[in-house]
């Protein structure tokens, strides 16, 4: 092949993500080695050997690179493993769009971010398969992430402790080892998770656990609620942090991490019930504080370092200096407005170490939320980057059971990371064009705009929820309650307008070419959730015609209509939820589905 044909042949306007740095193409390209895919593709298990790598201790940052292709070959610079690592990420991006020439390439990288994470919730009902774990731990280093997290209530099996998780299908000790194992070797830390205050309400639902709550009859929450379990524990019960020491003490020696997150947010009923008393005397803040501080002894002992969600000491920060100076405070948001700048500030001005936490806006959603998950995130980027933040933890939670598919917090894993590593070049990255390289391996690009579509379609429908997608909120009782003056603003025109959007991504989906492994589920899964969200635009749209939003006010022939396609729409959420997810939590995640039904056939 002539040199003018190389040069065409080779791609010069290669999608990465996250983008470097700084990227050089120079004059001419390099024939790709036999064997050079295969050996990325099974790159860290095995070595590359078509790549010269040289360690250089003069490269100050740890987890910098230097990637050079040209007439020599590849080689790639760094003073420690993880830059080699992420250097080889760069280049498995390269060599998925090339065929036969690379452009000679200059590549000089490194992080804004020392620690860019994931948290994934495996507490609310969705557990997912070790084969499904490990697929996202090699997106997530492949996006150059070097922390994870599994969210845990009750979802680790606990030897003493059969009651809480046996119905949850957990992790146990020995597939945590091998996650971590597998993490170590992607240059990730896997951090132990384990809620140690609030959101312990799947303990203490239990009689043998109840007398460890802060109310044991229920409470009212931040926003009005009445809940009839208890989420709190009492913390001047001496026997809740020996509750805590045996499950520190059985959960930790399966995590090779030097940190552990004890949780500790929302702790809704502190006050309300036992402690009532010495809160009214001492103030809530000061006896939340003071746990807060048991718990950080019994972290401390077992030679870890404590991160914690900062939630609770934000609402008294007049607690943030009395603060052990080794603890790392988790300041989170999930909606693009959140005041991260002045959160940051209150703890940069004690010099308290903290990460910035934002979402991918995929729970509460069927969709996803996609204009709110940019903001969140690059507003979390901003004033972390700014205010001296250590770490960016992307979230990803399963509020009312996980009824997101797999692809639908795609957008935030990718443009979450992509900030995280180098906001300067990553704020307007193309990220339909890298969800159809990279995750769809689509060429029609089709099946990234079908599910970026999705993700815009809550703009149409009119409504705006906190936290939520009118999609979602129209299948649960609780949800409609909690925006009932947001659903007064339904209106047919709206719903007609998302419906058209979801139908036209369902379009796109279905002449979508993804090609990964996993290619058909992916289209699978986006089909489920456009006619999963066709479905509530047509729920919301019979209440409009019976003038009310009472479901049993919707003639008999169209409820029945619904209950149908809603007993499909069902069926199939099983089938996918078992093909990446195990059966634990299944059942209870359907129960959504059955109230919805039982409403349709009530006489």
């Amino acid at each position: 092949m002539s040199t003018a044909n190389r040069e065409k042949s080779a791609n010069h306007n290669l999608i990465l993500i996250p983008q470097p740095v700084k990227i050089e193409y120079l004059q001419g390209t390099y024939q790709v080695p036999p064997g050079l895919a295969e050996e990325l593709l099974s790159y860290p298990e095995k070595p590359v050997h078509q790549v010269e790598f040289k360690t250089d201790r003069s490269i100050p940052h740890p987890q910098a690179y230097r990637l050079q292709i040209d007439r020599d070959g590849i080689t790639a610079v760094a003073s420690s493993p993880a830059g080699h690592f992420y250097a080889m990420m760069t280049l498995r991006q390269i060599q998925r769009q090339i065929e036969e020439w690379i452009p000679y390439v200059r590549i000089e990288d490194q992080p804004d971010f020392p620690v860019r994470g994931v948290m994934l919730d495996i507490s609310r009902n969705r557990v997912p398969t070790m084969e499904t774990i490990l697929q996202l731990v090699d997106l997530w280093s492949e996006l150059k992430l070097n922390q994870v997290q599994l969210y845990t209530e009750h979802t680790f099996a606990y030897k003493n402790h059969q009651a809480v998780w046996e119905q949850a299908s957990p992790f146990t000790g020995r597939e945590i080892e091998e996650l971590d194992a597998y993490c170590r070797k992607r240059c990730i830390d896997l951090v132990p998770n384990q809620n140690s205050f609030g959101h312990l309400e799947r303990w203490l639902v239990h009689p043998e656990y109840r007398h460890l709550a802060e109310s044991p009859g229920g409470f009212t929450d931040f926003w009005g609620n009445k809940r009839d379990c208890p989420t709190t524990l009492f913390p001047g019960f001496e026997e809740a942090i020996e509750f805590l020491q045996g499950l520190y003490d059985e959960l930790l020696p399966h995590f090779s991490s030097k940190l552990f997150n004890v949780g500790c947010d929302e702790t809704f009923e502190l006050g309300q019930g036992r402690s009532k008393l010495v809160c009214k005397e001492r103030g809530t803040g000061p006896v939340y504080l003071d746990f807060l501080l048991k718990i950080y002894q019994e972290v401390k002992k077992r030679g870890k370092r404590m991160q914690f969600w900062a939630d609770m000491v934000l609402r008294y920060p007049e607690l943030i200096p009395q603060l052990p100076d080794d603890l790392i405070a988790m300041i989170w948001g999930y909606e693009a407005d959140h005041p991260f700048k002045s959160e940051c500030s209150a703890f940069a001005d004690t010099g308290l170490e903290f990460y910035v936490c934002s979402g991918t806006s995929a729970w509460n959603s069927l969709g996803g939320r996609w204009e709110n998950a940019r903001g969140n995130l690059l507003s979390a980027a901003q004033a972390g980057l700014a205010g001296g933040a250590s770490g960016y933890l992307i979230t990803e939670w399963g509020d009312y059971g996980h009824w997101q598919q797999h692809p639908i917090p795609l957008p935030g894993y990718l443009y979450g990371a992509a900030l995280s590593w180098c906001q300067k070049q990553n704020r307007e990255i193309d990220l339909e064009r890298c969800l159809s390289v990279h995750v769809f391996e689509d060429k029609s690009g089709q099946a990234a705009q079908g599910l970026m579509l999705l993700g815009r379609a809550y703009l149409d429908s009119g409504v705006s929820i906190h936290n939520a997608t009118l999609f979602h909120a129209l299948f649960f009782d609780d949800l409609i309650r909690d925006c009932s003056k947001s659903l007064q603003k339904l209106a047919k025109e709206d719903l007609s307008r998302a419906e058209a959007n979801i139908r036209r991504a369902l379009e796109l989906v279905d002449a979508s070419e993804t090609s990964t492994a996993d290619g058909d589920l992916l289209q699978e899964e986006l089909r489920f959730s456009c006619r999963q969200m066709l479905h509530a635009c047509a729920l919301g749209q019979a209440p409009i015609a019976a003038e009310s939003m009472e479901i049993a006010r919707i003639p008999k022939q169209a409820r029945d209509a619904l209950a149908s396609e809603l007993e499909e729409i069902k069926e199939s959420f099983v089938q996918l939820w078992l093909k990446r997810s195990r059966p634990g939590g299944l059942k209870e995640s359907l129960r959504g589905f059955d109230k919805l039904l039982a409403k349709y056939r009530s006489d």
